[in-house]
């Protein structure tokens, strides 16, 4: 579970471009079980902003579904994390610019806070030590420590390790997976209210 992040950074000039922005997602993947992820196929029916009933999110061939009853910035981050659920781990990626080409541990998990609104500037995974605060959120939290972050958010996880995975999806990068119970060597911090 190696993830270095890169030094805190945001766009040139100070301009950002929201992640929360574009067109939806159009690419799914075939339910193999677990996490409901596994080989890509295509999906024309998932719409842009999937909701399921409830209170607790769920991950369908791969796409997260935001419960209905979660506040807007939860949702938020499930959708945003279906933006970039496909892009290929690159050391650094997800630093400097919002849209980019492939994205890290911390970089990913930057992407979709700021999406809700819940971050400025991305953050490396030491940065997200100091983050929020300090504890588990009852909505998004965020398990970081020196080496690695990844973002567990109504009941599931955007991660770009595949530990706990039992149908680990192809490719390298953030992907939706299932909750990991106990994260040592981790702390656990939240956003203020979530």
């Amino acid at each position: 579970m190696a993830c270095a992040g890169a030094a805190q950074a945001s766009t040139p000039g100070g301009a950002s471009t929201s992640p929360a922005g574009g067109s939806s997602t159009t690419t799914s993947t075939t339910n193999n079980g677990g996490a409901g992820i596994g080989a890509p196929r295509t999906r024309a029916s998932t719409p842009a902003h999937p909701i399921v009933q409830g209170t607790r999110a769920k991950i369908i061939h791969g796409v997260a579904y935001a419960p209905s009853y979660a506040p807007i910035q939860v949702q938020r981050v499930i959708w945003a994390g279906n933006k970039i659920r496909t892009k290929p781990y690159i050391y650094g990626g997800g630093h400097g610019v919002w849209n980019d080409v492939g994205y890290d541990c911390s970089g990913s998990v930057s992407y979709v806070l700021h999406a809700a609104g819940l971050l400025k500037t991305s953050m490396d995974s030491t940065g997200f030590e100091s983050w929020g605060e300090r504890g588990l959120g009852q909505w998004i939290t965020v398990y970081t420590n020196p080496a690695h972050a990844f973002i567990q958010v109504a009941g599931i996880r955007f991660d770009t390790s595949a530990e706990d995975d039992p149908n680990p999806p192809p490719g390298t990068g953030p992907r939706w997976r299932p909750l990991m119970h106990g994260a040592p060597g981790f702390e656990a911090r939240h956003p203020v209210n979530l």
